[in-house]
């Protein structure tokens, strides 16, 4: 695990520059200009017809910064759910691929466990520092060591308690994130609120221009944060779902097809 790390740490941060790269270029190039052109032809359109609707448009609803901080953000987390999916499906993978390939009833004595340890030290590096590896490993150490089906069973069900605690741990970026977007939209509530209190006194003499310009920032970057905020929610509810199901499965699978064919002959 300790070869992932660095890999993920990169990832991550390649992501966040990515994000940022992307999603800037895309509201300097198209959102920016497009919105205002279309609230400067509402502009007009009112000062032509005061009866005249301004069309909700997607552009002007994403125009602001606290939009553009909250869709970065957004990409950051799922480029970062992306990759924890990609290893959570390598394991899934590890786990159904049998790799003790052990005959049905056949029985594993204290005497070959380093035999099975040797195969699974043959696997590649990636490979071995998934979880079954790893909670095979330690059983079958642990077996050998002590001829004790306990001691066995209890290290192999450590290593999966410590794989489900540093999942948890892992997800910590993540629920900075769906933290941060709806404090970055509240701020946008603010500021928005603000600029339309500041235009005020342009409202006594007929223009409500800036007051609706202002109220349409708060209100705006709100939706929109609340949104994203749900839908990263139900992502990352979904991923930790899978994983603690995997862990469970995993420790099933060693108690079933491992620790049940551990034997000690007398």
């Amino acid at each position: 695990m300790k070869h992932n790390m660095p890999n993920e740490f990169i990832f991550t941060v390649v992501a966040l520059l990515l994000s940022v790269v992307l999603v800037h270029s895309a509201y300097v190039l198209h959102v920016r200009p497009v919105a205002e052109a279309q609230m400067r032809a509402d502009r007009e359109a009112i000062a032509k017809d005061p009866d005249h609707v301004s069309q909700r448009s997607v552009h002007v609803l994403i125009k602001d910064y606290e939009q553009e901080a909250v869709i970065i953000l957004m990409l950051w987390a799922l480029a970062i759910l992306g990759y924890k999916a990609v290893a959570q499906r390598h394991e899934v993978r590890a786990l159904r691929a049998e790799l003790l390939r052990l005959p049905e009833g056949m029985k594993i004595l204290p005497e070959d466990t380093r035999e099975y340890a040797r195969q699974l030290e043959a696997l590649p590096e990636a490979s071995r520092d998934l979880l079954v590896p790893r909670a095979l490993l330690a059983a079958l150490a642990r077996f050998g060591a002590t001829r004790n089906l306990q001691d066995a069973s209890t290290v192999a069900h450590g290593v999966c308690q410590s794989e489900a605690e540093r999942l948890d741990s892992d997800l910590s970026m993540l629920r900075y994130i769906a933290w941060a977007i709806p404090a970055i939209g509240f701020i946008g509530t603010v500021r928005g609120i603000g600029d339309a209190l500041s235009q005020a006194h342009k409202a006594v003499t007929g223009d409500i221009s800036g007051v609706t310009e202002g109220l349409g920032v708060a209100f705006n970057s709100t939706l929109i944060a609340l949104l994203l905020s749900i839908l990263l929610m139900f992502l990352m509810q979904q991923l930790q779902q899978a994983q603690e199901r995997r862990v469970l499965d995993t420790e099933t699978w060693l108690d079933q097809r491992v620790i049940r064919n551990l034997q000690v002959v007398e």
